[in-house]
């Protein structure tokens, strides 16, 4: 029951951490940490997920200019737009995030005009760039 409350709060709270690059990740390795090892495994990924990160406050002005700049399409998807949500493997394009940046291993693309970053591998969102 207890793991529930956690999973349930975690889960909640996500959407007000979408808004940082280091939040997103401390939210987003709660949340896998919590599933799989309840609420000791919830802080030890938050930690991990943190340092994974995302792109910080300090840059996202730049990439959202970036994308911009680029004209990427934006998919239209039926759900929210939020952290967590998978993406459909097929019928998006998914970008290399430049380097300069300081963001390895996921992409990003644009849904329902709103720049995301997401994880190749699961399609999962990890974060919005507002």
């Amino acid at each position: 029951m207890k793991i529930k409350l956690v999973i349930a709060a975690l889960l909640i709270a996500t959407p007000a951490f979408a808004q940082s690059g280091t939040a997103t990740g401390a939210a987003a390795g709660a949340v896998g940490g919590a599933v799989v090892g309840g609420p000791v495994g919830a802080a030890v990924g938050a930690g991990v997920g943190a340092v994974a990160g995302a792109i910080s406050d300090a840059e996202r002005p730049k990439f959202r200019t970036y994308v911009q700049e680029r004209r990427v399409p934006s998919y239209r998807y039926s759900s929210d737009v939020v952290v967590g949500a998978e993406l459909p493997a097929s019928g998006v394009t998914y970008y290399e995030v430049p380097a300069e940046y300081g963001v390895s291993g996921y992409r990003y693309t644009v849904v329902n005009d709103r720049t995301v970053l997401v994880d190749p591998r699961s399609h999962r969102v990890i974060q919005v760039i507002d």
